[in-house]
């Protein structure tokens, strides 16, 4: 161990030394009572890197007493699923981590679908990205999803403190931690990059004394907060940037910060779904194109992959960044929900019910319901909304030209429904 980089030499090796996730790890936490009973469940562990999936992953195998195998699911294949589920079959039950499970498509998840359900294996996979998009329903029903917290600035002093007062190789210099503050930051809250960055700034030391300063620690990397880090703050400044630049109907500025985003090694289909929510949350009705374009968009990167997804990706944001802006449907559902706090379940008004059999006909389900299609203008003057809230205008078309149509031929129907305009 000790040539492994100090991040590995100070994993830890049981929930006591184990820092961080207490509402996962902590006294009477779902982790640790799984573990005290041995009863551990498949589980999904869903986090920012660093966060110690890994590391809980091995202490979990640690204290059950049970084999356990690792996957990368950037360099493993069915084969290699096949090959510890036939173990596990062979030899008794096996703990399988899987790092990065996100990457495994769907014939590799459905793989492991048999033996998951029959207890051949505990799967423990460990995914950065949401797994309500990226694990399979079927895989995602048969596991737990514990989701692991940033590291708090607290978290990350004990492990610095540890990490001086115990590693073998730190213990011989003469280590003065004057401030912190830039090791925290260019961590970006991650562990695992936090103790390399520790043991890079040995090569600053003169005779084994070593005085630590946030010069120091800039001095050493050589390098700027502008340097795009996938998995730290500027993951979320520049995805920020790019939403913002195609919000304010900027190309050059949203195709720049694609660039920045890719030349960092982001997930272009985290890039993508991000489009995909922009075209209806500021885009909307007012091209509704927009939303079938970075659908496409969506489901043409996950086909095509990189490098040429730049190029798809290059044409959606542009797409979407020229298009005109309206936020009138995020607007009018928020509106919506709004009422729904507020006045509560209004019942639904009897017209508009549903009356499958004769009791509820008999009771007035259904009638004097207007069917629209048979009215000029496929138009029905009657009232679809609860009693309470008669006349309550949620939607209102936005100052654009598609909008500005469909705000007129509403106001033509609501003057003949109300006699004035529902949204005056």
């Amino acid at each position: 161990m000790i040539d492994a980089p100090l991040a590995e030499r100070m994993r830890p090796k049981s929930l006591d030394e184990y820092v961080g996730q207490e509402h996962l790890t902590g006294s009477g936490a779902p982790v640790r009572l799984a573990l005290e009973k041995r009863q551990v469940p498949s589980m999904i562990l869903w986090g920012p890197p660093g966060t110690g999936k890994t590391t809980l992953a091995h202490i979990i195998a640690s204290m059950v007493d049970l084999p356990v195998r690792v996957l990368s699911a950037i360099s493993s294949g069915v084969a290699d699923l096949r090959s510890v589920i036939q173990e596990a079959k062979d030899q008794g039950r096996i703990i399988l981590f899987i790092d990065e499970i996100h990457r495994f498509n769907k014939s590799q998840q459905d793989a492991l679908l048999g033996a998951v359900e029959k207890g051949w294996i505990t799967l423990i996979g460990a995914t950065t990205e949401n797994p309500g998009f990226e694990v399979n329903n079927a895989l995602l029903s048969r596991c737990q999803v514990y989701v692991l917290r940033d590291l708090e600035e607290a978290d990350l002093l004990r492990i610095i403190q540890r990490a001086l007062e115990e590693d073998v190789l730190l213990k011989d210099y003469d280590i003065d931690l004057q401030e912190t503050h830039a090791l925290l930051r260019f961590s970006g809250g991650d562990s695992r990059k936090l103790l390399n960055l520790l043991e890079l700034l040995l090569t600053a030391a003169e005779e084994k004394k070593l005085m630590i300063t946030d010069r120091l620690v800039e001095q050493v990397l050589q390098q700027k907060m502008a340097v795009y880090d996938k998995s730290g703050e500027q993951h979320y400044d520049i995805i920020s940037a790019f939403i913002k630049s195609m919000r304010g109907s900027d190309p050059n500025a949203a195709v720049y910060w694609l660039a920045r985003m890719l030349h960092g090694g982001e997930d272009i289909k985290f890039i993508a779904r991000r489009m995909v929510i922009l075209a209806s949350e500021d885009i909307g009705n007012a091209n509704p194109n927009a939303l079938l374009m970075a659908t496409q968009c969506f489901q043409a990167v996950s086909l095509i992959g990189m490098p040429e997804a730049r190029i798809i990706l290059s044409q959606c944001a542009i797409y979407l960044a020229t298009s005109p802006k309206s936020n009138s449907s995020y607007m009018a559902i928020d509106a919506a929900l709004d009422a729904v706090r507020k006045t509560g379940d209004l019942p639904v008004p009897l017209p508009l019910r549903n009356a499958p059999v004769k009791l509820m006909k008999d009771l007035g389900y259904g009638q004097n319901y207007e069917y629209a299609h048979a009215h000029p203008g496929n138009f029905a003057d009657m009232e679809f909304l609860p009693d309470a809230l008669q006349n309550t205008a949620f939607y209102h078309p936005g100052s654009n030209a598609k909008e500005t149509e469909l705000r007129r031929w509403l106001a033509a129907r609501w003057k003949a429904k109300y006699g004035y305009d529902k949204e005056g």
